[in-house]
Parts: C-alpha cells; structure tokens; sequence
C-alpha cells in the first residue's frame, strides 16, 4: 500500500496532484529546483484550497488536511528518499525529464514506485533514463488535477505488472478512475483530444463554421453525451450499420479521410449492429438495453439541468 509519496514539480500540475494525493490520506513531500520555490508553491496550493473549500469544491477541512499532509522538500534527494511513490510533473521536455528522472530513480530506494505524468512523451524513452526501469509507469493526470476524474496509467514493455494495482489502489483513495493502456506516442487522451482539434481547424479553415458555431455544436450535441458514454457505447446506441452508411456518404467528399474502419466492417459484416442485436463493439444483453436508454436519457436530462444552474461560461 501506497502511504508516502513525492512529487517532483511544484507547478500547477505537480501542486493539484500533491493536493490530490494529500485529500486521499497520503504523506506527500513537494519537490522542485529549489526549496524557495517549493516553499512557495506549497503556500499557493494551500490557498488555493482554502478557496476551493470556500467554494464547496473541496470538502469541510481541506485546506487544514493539505497543510497537515505536504511539506517542501529541500531537494528532489531529499523528497524521493523512503517514500512508497514518486511522482514526476516537470516541464514536458525530454532532456529535463530524463535528468530529473536519473536523479529521482539514483536516490530512492530500490522498491520505490516512479511514475511520470508525461502527457504525450513515450514511457519507453522515459524509461532510459531511470535506474530500474521496471519499477517506472506512466502516470497522466489531466488538467487541473484536482477535478479531472480520469488517469491514464500507462507501462513500458519492462514495467513489472505488480507494482499497477498498488497504484491504481492509491488513485482509487484519491477518487480517480484510472485506465491501464499501451504505451504510444500521445497514449489516448491526446491522440483523440488532437484528432477533434485538427478536424474542427479544418472546418474553420475551410469556411464551414466559426470556432464559437463549432464550440456550440460540439458541446450541445456529441460532447453532451461524453460525461456518460465513450465513443464506441454511443456508436453501439446509435447503430453501427448507421454508422457504416454515414462513412460512406462521408467518402463522397473525402474518400482517404474518413475511410470506414476495418474494426467497424468487420462487426457489420457480422451481424453485430449494436444494442439492438445485443452487442458492437461493447457486448450488452439485449434485456438490459431499455434500463441503459433509461438511463442515457435521465442523464441528458440531467445534463441540461446542471448547465441551466450554472449559466453559459463566462466568455463573453
């Protein structure tokens, strides 16, 4: 079990997961280049909780458990010596991360567990920099950390698999849901998240839509559902042959670009259409198909509620 940790990175992202992993009961030492910046960050992350806690987003004493659970280190040594986990969430630049990763990996002990939240660098090239390798993982936490449900929890083809479920049992602790995935240049998050921006680019280059238009319809209506369904359960709802039929009026215009899936023929050819045969890409027993649209549609209906409480965002 996972009951001390270091983050090495005091920053937004380095601050908002320490404050992470402090709610979520663990010791947490808060490293960066020197002590004075730790120091201060530490003093900001505090603040910034008593300000969450102030407005209900953080629970009754937060502020006071963050105080009480993280200390600045007066270097990266210092922080990473027996602690159970370290946490790296330096500059998203390869020589900087291999650097602090040597140093971190050289002066924690041999069973101590390191992660990177490396956001798009492969774990693989990480990985050449830290002493052991098999005991480093991806660990990607979104922005801001805090209020971000979701972890890609990534290993490289030497990570020992019996160091993943003390951290997805610390990530539990702290209210994330983690996803283990294969190590790939962008993992997921950003291969899809760069994926909806090249394409919504297009379009505005292409005099389509304006970015505000695209901000709308994507909020209102594919991102509406997201919160509750990924993209395979929404393509499964909606029907996979209609899917199919869609690709192909798509390749009237752009042939290369939105050429039908092999995954997708294939379930089609099969007979695998979705919920309304009982399984796609996600398989789904037909008799609970009208509790999950019931449930799709108290969620939508929910959505909207939650978006009328609290008004357009304030961009105006």
């Amino acid at each position: 079990m996972i009951r001390t940790v270091a983050v090495i990175g005091s920053g937004y992202m380095g601050g908002g997961i320490a404050q992470v992993l402090a709610l979520a009961g663990a010791s947490v030492r808060l490293a960066d280049i020197s002590e004075e910046i730790a120091a201060r960050n530490l003093a900001r992350i505090i603040s910034e909780a008593a300000q969450f806690e102030a407005e209900g987003l953080f629970p009754d004493g937060a502020a006071a458990t963050i105080e009480r659970n993280v200390v600045a280190a007066e270097s990266i040594e210092a922080a990473v010596g027996g602690v159970d986990f370290v946490e790296e969430a330096v500059p998203e630049i390869l020589a900087v991360k291999h650097e602090t990763l040597a140093r971190i990996s050289a002066a924690a002990d041999a069973t101590t567990i390191i992660g990177s939240n490396t956001s798009t660098i492969s774990i693989n090239a990480l990985a050449e920099a830290v002493v052991a390798p098999e005991r480093f993982v991806g660990i990607h936490f979104s922005n801001p950390a805090p209020f971000i449900p979701g972890v890609e929890l990534i290993p490289h083809e030497l990570t020992d698999a019996s160091i993943l479920p003390p951290v997805e049992e610390l990530l539990e602790a702290a209210g994330k849901s983690s996803a283990r995935i294969t190590d790939s240049t962008g993992f997921v998050l950003n291969r899809l998240q760069y994926a909806l921006f090249h394409e919504a680019t297009q379009l505005v280059e292409e005099g389509v839509a304006t970015p505000e238009d695209i901000d709308t319809i994507v909020r209102t209506t594919f991102g509406f559902r997201l919160p509750f369904f990924g993209p395979f359960l929404i393509a499964d709802m909606a029907g996979l042959d209609v899917y199919s039929f869609c690709y192909t009026s798509l390749q009237t215009r752009f042939d290369e670009r939105f050429a039908t899936p092999k995954i997708l023929s294939d379930l089609v050819d099969a007979g695998r259409l979705g919920t309304k045969t009982g399984g796609g890409f996600i398989d789904i027993a037909a008799d609970r198909t009208p509790e999950l649209i019931a449930y799709r549609n108290r969620a939508y209906v929910k959505m909207q509620q939650l978006l009328d409480e609290l008004g357009p965002a304030p961009t105006a």
